[in-house]
């Protein structure tokens, strides 16, 4: 990544300063956070989950380059989660997944599973923040699969025959847990009129918000929270050019981080996103009553 970036830098200084125009640094995040606001007129603020394969976060989006840090990944990201519990199941295996990322083999293997069959714990019940945790979900998966595969007698590089239930299991405590951790965002949000009283938003973006389990879960949260729940389509959801040009535009109008072409410029691999008030969220302690998920799988 750091290598990318490096060389990305290097052409984009290179070019400006040939033609001697302004430069604008975009925040990969913040540019996510803002790609929907090219679709839809949406007004600051409103409520942001980002999930993806690199990160898992919760903000509050108030301006262009204005955010609020409410919550992010302690370990690992969803999308990550997803693709090596793929990998342990040896999905690149299954003649229906083979040319399927593990995301997306997951979700489409747990459409014919049972969920009920594999309950796994959904993370960090007990921790009253924003924050989110998969890495011990991706423990508790690994477990049960080596539990099965020795029940079944099954050899390295097999699969199965419950794969389908393992997956199902899998995919509802990832949305459960992200689920839960948004909940706690929007009360927080409500609690503290962060929010607008009129057509309150939660906006969810990044390759994971391309699963639909994932969404209809999040429907089903902001249905009973009284927010309307906006994603871009998938192309917008993972990363692409467009997003950053766009992100560009919002800063070029709005007059926020130009930069001259003669400026010295660095990149930062992992940059913060906006102004981190995690410990606050925390410290207000909100308990998130109960919400039953019941998705209808297609």
């Amino acid at each position: 990544m750091s290598l990318s970036l490096g060389i990305g830098l290097h052409f984009s200084l290179a070019f400006v300063k040939e033609h001697q125009r302004p430069f604008i640094p975009i925040h990969h995040m913040e540019a996510h956070a803002l790609t929907v606001r090219m679709l839809e007129a949406v007004e600051f603020p409103f409520l942001v989950l980002l999930i993806s394969g690199g990160h898992a976060l919760l903000a509050l989006a108030r301006g262009v380059d204005d955010f609020l840090l409410l919550g992010q990944s302690l370990d690992e990201a969803p999308g990550d989660t997803l693709d090596k519990v793929a990998r342990r199941l040896h999905l690149k295996d299954h003649p229906d997944c083979s040319a399927m990322s593990g995301g997306q083999a997951i979700e489409y293997l747990a459409k014919r599973g049972n969920r009920h069959d594999f309950q796994f714990t959904t993370p960090m019940g007990q921790t009253l923040d924003c924050n989110f945790s998969f890495a011990g979900l991706r423990n508790q998966v690994s477990m049960a699969i080596a539990k099965k595969e020795s029940e079944e007698g099954v050899k390295t590089g097999e699969l199965l025959s419950c794969v389908n239930d393992i997956a199902a299991g899998t995919q509802h405590t990832v949305a459960s847990h992200i689920v839960k951790r948004t909940h706690r965002a929007i009360l927080f949000c409500k609690e503290r009129g962060l929010l607008p009283q009129r057509n309150p938003t939660l906006v969810v973006s990044g390759g994971v918000a391309s699963n639909t389990y994932i969404r209809q879960s999040l429907n089903i949260l902001t249905d009973a929270t009284g927010l309307h729940l906006l994603c871009p389509p998938s192309k917008f959801c993972t990363d692409n050019g467009v997003m950053i040009a766009w992100n560009g535009i919002e800063r070029l109008r709005a007059g926020k981080g130009i930069l001259p072409y003669t400026e010295e410029v660095r990149y930062e691999p992992r940059a913060p996103l906006g102004a981190d008030i995690t410990a606050e969220v925390k410290n207000a302690a909100i308990r998130v009553p109960p919400l039953k998920l019941k998705v209808q799988q297609q």
